[in-house]
């Protein structure tokens, strides 16, 4: 890893070198709140999917095009792990582009597939019940809340 690299996933809170799945996450949802795409790319796979009510799709630039038309900003309130799957409970609050009104709240989850280094799929769900059975996890001990 290059110095500059080290010092920017440092800087970031994100120690990238091992893999800390949760670290990921939080500095996605941290880009993805800032929209912030520079990093949001940094720290997503290439080819990452994206799944929505409307399927999946791929890629940094269906990623850019989300980030551009969502006017989404997530708060965690809960997260749960198992390995490289990490699912969070999130208070959704989402906005007009333009006007920035609050067009609509609600209480979401999301899951995310990561490998060492990036997130390779998200896919946000209307409750944690949801996200917590597409991830094939529970409410039991072998999903740690974080």
């Amino acid at each position: 890893m290059t110095e500059q690299k080290k010092q920017k996933t440092e800087i970031e809170g994100v120690d990238m070198r091992h893999g800390d799945p949760v670290a990921l996450v939080q500095a996605w949802q941290e880009a993805a709140n800032g929209q912030n795409v520079d990093r949001l790319l940094e720290l997503s796979d290439p080819n990452i999917e994206m799944v929505g009510p409307r399927g999946s799709s791929f890629g940094h630039q269906v990623l850019r095009d989300w980030l551009a038309r969502a006017g989404l900003r997530l708060q965690t309130l809960g997260t749960f792990v198992d390995g490289n799957i990490v699912v969070v409970e999130q208070h959704g609050v989402w906005r007009s582009l333009e006007t920035w009104e609050v067009t609509g709240e609600k209480i979401v989850a999301s899951v995310f597939h990561v490998d060492d280094r990036h997130i390779v799929r998200f896919a946000r769900y209307d409750n944690l019940n949801a996200a917590l059975e597409a991830a094939g996890l529970d409410h039991s001990p072998t999903a740690q809340p974080s």
